[in-house]
């Protein structure tokens, strides 16, 4: 069995995905490792939909788009140069083309819910790759559409969303500063002794 840190060094983010299904013991596994991350009081803010439908995949890519664009017109010009350099548009076909989606919603009105929800994301994410399946971290810019789609209660805010599926491409590792540059004894600067790099 792979330790957690070679799954997160193996971990990749993906927007394509094959086509083969991804079985629903393994959204359920996935699901109660982020049931069993910490949360502030121990309130556990956080919701899971889990999404296979076609046709509601169809039209969560639409909300989605329909919030991108309006996002993407009102950047500020430098923001509109970072997005396409970066090749990044309004358009996600991930969110249609993956076999499963899981959107994740919090509770606004508990303490330290944003960070509740995200800590959970990462055991998401490490679950997802010690059973072979990928993702990526979609957070929409807004999200008020997928409460009255789904039937969400007003105090519980879309975070974000995962497609899951099995990886339908092989991105490189993207790079990682040094442990040297991000971790320090005592005081800011001082190395961190025995790092190794």
């Amino acid at each position: 069995m792979a330790s957690i840190l070679e799954l997160a060094r193996s971990r990749r983010t993906v927007r394509r995905f094959q086509r083969r299904s991804v079985g629903l013991e393994d959204i359920v596994y996935v699901l109660e490792t982020a049931r069993q991350a910490p949360s502030g009081a121990n309130r556990q803010p956080w919701r899971f939909i889990v999404v296979r439908d076609r046709g509601l995949k169809r039209r969560i890519r639409e909300g989605c788009e329909e919030a991108e664009r309006g996002f993407h017109e009102r950047a500020p010009a430098w923001m509109k140069r970072w997005l396409r350099e970066k090749g990044i548009t309004w358009r996600k076909p991930f969110l249609e083309e993956a076999p499963v989606l899981i959107l994740v919603f919090g509770r606004k009105t508990e303490p330290y819910w944003v960070q509740s929800i995200w800590i959970a994301v990462g055991y998401i994410l490490l679950a997802l790759e010690e059973r072979g399946l990928s993702t990526v971290t979609y957070t929409p810019p807004r999200t008020g559409w997928a409460n009255e789609l789904l039937g969400v209660p007003r105090d519980y805010i879309l975070q974000v969303i995962l497609p899951i599926g099995y990886p339908g491409e092989e991105p490189e590792k993207p790079p990682r500063l040094p442990l040297s540059e991000i971790a320090f004894l005592e005081e800011w600067g001082n190395p961190l002794g025995g790092v190794k790099e």
